[in-house]
């Protein structure tokens, strides 16, 4: 799987859905930091 490709499909759709990494983080249940780490492809896990 390739991170880069990964996190920005994952910040296109959040995006689309006007939301901003913190909204998403919340709905998730996890910290905004996790989002920007998968948006950047730091991580996936």
């Amino acid at each position: 799987m390739d991170a880069m490709k990964t996190g920005c499909f994952i910040a296109r759709k959040r995006k689309e859905r006007n939301m901003s990494q913190r909204e998403l983080a919340e709905y998730l249940h996890i910290t905004d930091k996790a989002i920007s780490k998968w948006e950047r492809g730091g991580s996936l896990s």
